[in-house]
């Protein structure tokens, strides 16, 4: 997730049960749910094509959304199911979840990399390699960075950056519980190839 959270506009639907959801289903819309947080259940309709354009994008079911519906106070929100047609594979159903501030919920935020320019690596033409340009943590509904931030400055080549070189927020901790890399400063490619024909001569000579 970079930057604010994005919005899912939805339309409240009238009447529950099975023929209100089919009536929807005709008129273009997808039925849903959105449940929790102390509040009473609210039926909702979402525009078909919207929501698909949603779905393809990825990550729906750990994105944190905006929810928006006319004639009731925007809430943040997570989905917590997407029923489908078991022929078709398209979008029958959306279960979303009210979020309170004190939630905890796993998303993924996007990692930044800064001061370029300091990096003593990059200036030798080393090439920054991004091995996870997102970085999946359990959050605090209330505390969800914008981003992860690395620092490149003093960075050379053959450095590789871990996760636990990133100060994560308060609160925040990686799904996966090893010192995963995020990054490294690899060499330019001439460079490879000359250390590579000197290993190749290296050991011709060798033999």
């Amino acid at each position: 997730m970079a930057g604010e959270i994005p919005d899912l506009i939805a339309t409240v639907r009238t009447g529950t049960g099975k023929g209100a959801a089919r009536q929807a289903r005709r008129n273009g819309d997808v039925p849903g749910i959105v449940y929790g947080g102390g509040v009473e259940p609210l039926p909702i309709n979402i525009n078909y094509n919207y929501l698909l354009k949603h779905l393809k994008a990825g990550r729906f079911l750990s994105k944190l959304f905006n929810l928006k519906v006319e004639g009731h106070d925007d809430v943040r929100v997570i989905c917590r199911g997407v029923q489908r047609d078991v022929v078709k594979d398209k979008p029958t159903h959306v279960d979303l979840m009210r979020l309170r501030r004190t939630s905890r919920i796993t998303l993924y935020i996007h990692v930044e990399f800064i001061n370029h320019d300091k990096a003593p690596g990059l200036k030798k033409g080393g090439t920054l390699v991004v091995v996870r340009p997102e970085v999946e943590l359990e959050v605090t509904a209330g505390d969800i960075p914008e981003r992860l931030v690395v620092d490149l400055t003093g960075r050379d080549i053959g450095d590789v950056i871990h996760i636990g070189d990133i100060e994560l927020p308060p609160g925040a901790t990686p799904t996966i519980r090893r010192n995963f890399v995020i990054a490294n400063v690899s060499a330019p490619s001439g460079l490879r190839a000359a250390d590579a024909d000197e290993g190749a001569e290296g050991a011709a000579g060798e033999g």
